[in-house]
């Protein structure tokens, strides 16, 4: 007998929510849930694939621990004893340092995955981390941090009353949205037309969501800063700056006017490839819209210039007035947001606190660019001990990071490799020990980044829809237990990590003069939590102190666990308000226009306005049934459009001799890959794409269906050497490429042989 079970969909950034019918325990449908808050019944692909995702065969069962060379099932307590006895002797050996953590991607998307990982980086007190940001948005966090103090405070446009979004690098109709949690992002925009508002998209591409708009600029690949800094040049050049209310809380805008003096439209013009009138139509359209968004995306952040390109999209919000206002660029307030602070002057934010062992790049965020971590495995030279041990949580780097045949060369040289995973892929493969989570269906659900990011305030949490298999270990658990053993507590509780979690929590809070528990009884407090596990414990506690809590009390109105329990379809919150200045942590307690690592590097752009690609430049491309690596296993998702292919304009194929369907040679700074043409004008000439996240032809991995049409590795075209020098965050777009028809490409070397 089948019966329904309400589930927020984990498997990209629009969380939208689900109604899954179950038979017995295995999902066998999904389908959008009408009811939920947030989705009201909007759901994708993805979404809809929700069972097949749960069910793929190829997911591990049991833990795999490496034994003579091979790794074959074990118990759960033999998979942890053998992690301890691994990472612990690196650790007293050659220190803390010697032991890198890689976060994946799909930590975001789980309860686990961000309640534990910041734990055991603590716990280890490593600072060799690397994470999927430096290959996305670390620019993103970099300027939100110099412009704000916070590298979390990020705003995000206001999609359902804004009269003129503008995007750049951004294609949502197959991303579903990036850094903008917004479910039902096609039908946001085409709300956005039936009222009357203006969509510009600025992109190399003519994706769908280029289609859709008004105004489609097809611009040079990695030019998004040189354009967005002229239309800011024009809004002073014309007088159109007006921060209206935004005044008091801005420093820095005589000084910034003075730095954009080189940024003409007519200066750029031929850097980007467009016009300058068009530049100045697109600057007075922003600032003559009622209401006004700048949006940019990965296309905008995975650039030469990708902090710059980041830092003035907000400018751009700033100078028309449109931060922080309703149907701008606003910062969204989470139910699991720290309590609100009194505004005023913070810490502020610094880059470079250290630095990377091998070619010393700075961090950002606490983190190394993942481009550098083969390189911090496999070079002995350098200040300090290589990497000699690795955690990798939900990351599949030898995909997601350049070179990765290099990468995957350093991995099996690791001293030990533990690796938490479903699946034993081209990273998993190398552990020593594999710990596979739970299928989603099995997992709790709540957003905690995504919520800090959505377009509309709400809140939503789900119960696994099926109970824990015998024989599965919860991923809160399975982390939990990662944190005991890596930080020498091998054995101990895995119910104590929660329960230190809240004990420093509430003492934290209870000392805090503008907490709502503040001077309480912490043991009292905690005495009052609920929940059937220590997540749920801590979620309660979040709530509870959160910007909608009830403060244990204080507000009987206010959220708790409780509460959201009761409302399984979630609860509105209401649409996003201005909060300024409450979320700035400068040092100035102000918007710091022209922080001095922005200014230090606009030189560089300048530049940049005599620069010119010689031949074909290289962009990647994104489709809906698929996020990054993770769904080429699942036979719904894959086939039809979905294909590993590399598109270039007819131009560009003739001149080339490249025939469509035919396959042709991609060769870049760090190496080459065949792969099928599709010639099609959906690109720009001079501009190849091909999709990330491909490259399944590697053995020793359990993908048997991603096996059977691999594609090809896109990061294998990258040297690693490319980096935003701000974020250290690698560079994949606008990166210089060769391509040929392997027909000629093997008579070449034929005729070369003497």
């Amino acid at each position: 007998m089948s019966r329904t079970a309400l589930r927020i969909c984990p498997l990209c950034e629009a969380t939208c929510g689900l109604t899954l019918t179950i038979e017995g325990t295995r999902v066998t449908g999904a389908r959008g849930d009408r009811d939920d808050v947030f989705s009201k019944g909007f759901v994708c692909p993805k979404g809809a694939a929700f069972g097949a995702v749960d069910a793929d065969p190829d997911r591990l069962r049991a833990p795999l621990v490496r034994r003579d060379g091979e790794l074959r099932e074990a118990s759960w307590e033999e998979a942890f004893d053998a992690v301890a006895a691994g990472l612990r002797p690196v650790v007293e050996r050659h220190g803390p340092h010697a032991v890198g953590v890689v976060l994946g991607n799909p930590n975001v998307h789980t309860m686990a995955g961000a309640l534990y990982p910041p734990l055991l980086i603590a716990g280890l007190g490593t600072r060799s981390v690397f994470t999927a940001s430096t290959v996305d948005q670390m620019p993103k966090h970099v300027s939100s941090g110099l412009l704000y103090g916070d590298a979390l405070a990020i705003p995000v446009p206001d999609l359902d009353r804004t009269d003129h979004l503008l995007l750049i690098g951004a294609n949502p109709l197959e991303s579903n949205g990036s850094l903008c949690t917004a479910p039902d992002f096609p039908g946001r925009l085409k709300a956005l037309k039936a009222r009357g508002g203006t969509l510009t998209v600025i992109d190399p591409r003519r994706t769908r969501t280029a289609r859709l708009a008004d105004r489609h600029l097809a611009i040079r690949p990695g030019t998004d800063a040189l354009l967005l800094a002229a239309m800011a040049y024009v809004l002073f050049e014309e007088d159109l700056v007006d921060l209206g209310d935004l005044a008091p809380h801005v420093e820095g805008v005589e000084e910034l006017a003075e730095e954009l003096r080189d940024f003409t439209p007519e200066a750029v013009a031929g850097a980007c490839d467009v016009a300058a009138p068009v530049i100045r139509t697109l600057a007075r359209e922003l600032a003559a819209a009622p209401t006004a968004a700048v949006y940019g995306r990965i296309g905008s952040c995975t650039v030469p210039h990708g902090t710059l390109a980041s830092w003035l999209v907000d400018v751009l919000n700033i100078l028309t007035g449109n931060l922080d206002r309703p149907g701008g660029a606003l910062f969204p307030q989470a139910a699991t947001d720290r309590t609100p602070r009194p505004a005023g002057p913070g810490r502020g934010f610094a880059l470079g606190r250290w630095r990377s062992r091998v070619s010393g790049h700075p961090e950002a965020k606490g983190e190394l660019p993942l481009a550098a971590l083969a390189e911090e495995i496999d070079t002995a030279t350098g200040e300090g001990e290589p990497v000699r041990a690795l955690v990798a949580v939900a990351a599949n780097p030898v995909l997601s990071a350049p070179d990765g045949d290099r990468l995957d060369k350093a991995l099996a040289s690791l001293d030990f490799m533990v690796s938490v995973d479903p699946y034993l892929n081209e990273t998993s493969r190398h552990a020593h020990v594999v710990l596979p989570p739970p299928p989603p269906s099995q997992s709790p659900h709540h957003d905690f980044a995504f919520n800090a990011l959505a377009v509309r305030n709400q809140v939503r949490y789900t119960r696994p829809a099926v109970p824990l298999e015998p024989g599965r270990m919860a991923e809160t658990e399975i982390l939990a237990r990662l944190v005991l053993a890596a930080t020498g507590m091998h054995g101990t509780d895995p119910a104590a990590v929660d329960q230190l979690v809240v004990d420093q929590t509430l003492g934290k809070a209870v000392m805090e003069p503008h907490s709502p528990v503040h001077g309480r009884d912490p043991r009292e407090l905690a005495a009052q939590l609920t929940g059937v596990s220590g997540p749920e414990r801590r979620l309660d506690l979040m709530l509870r102190l959160g910007p909608y809590g009830d403060g244990f009390g204080v507000r009987p109105d206010g959220l708790n666990l409780a509460k959201l329990l009761a409302h399984p379809h979630g609860i509105d919150l209401g649409p996003l308000r201005p909060r300024l200045p409450q979320p700035l942590k400068t040092r100035s307690g102000k918007v710091e226009l022209l922080p001095r690592p922005i200014a230090d590097d606009l030189p560089r752009l300048r530049r940049a306005l005599r620069e010119r690609p010689a031949g074909l430049v290289l962009v990647g491309r994104r489709h809906l049934r698929s996020n990054n690596s993770w769904m080429h296993n699942v036979p719904a998702l894959t086939g039809g459009s979905n294909r590993c292919t590399l598109h270039l304009h007819p131009r560009d194929a003739e001149r080339l001799g490249v025939r469509d369907g035919e396959p042709a040679r991609v060769r870049g700074a760090g190496g080459e890959v065949t792969v099928p043409a599709e010639v099609t004008d959906a690109v720009r000439p001079g501009v190849v794409s091909l999709p990330h996240g491909w490259g399944h032809d590697r053995p020793g991995t359990r993908l048997r269906h991603a096996a059977t049409d691999p594609g090809v590795n896109v990061n294998q075209l990258l040297d690693g050497s490319l980096l935003d020098p701000l974020s250290g965050n690698a560079v994949l777009n606008g990166v210089p490429v060769e391509v040929a028809p392997v027909a000629e490409t093997v008579r070449a070397a034929t005729c070369a042989k003497p």
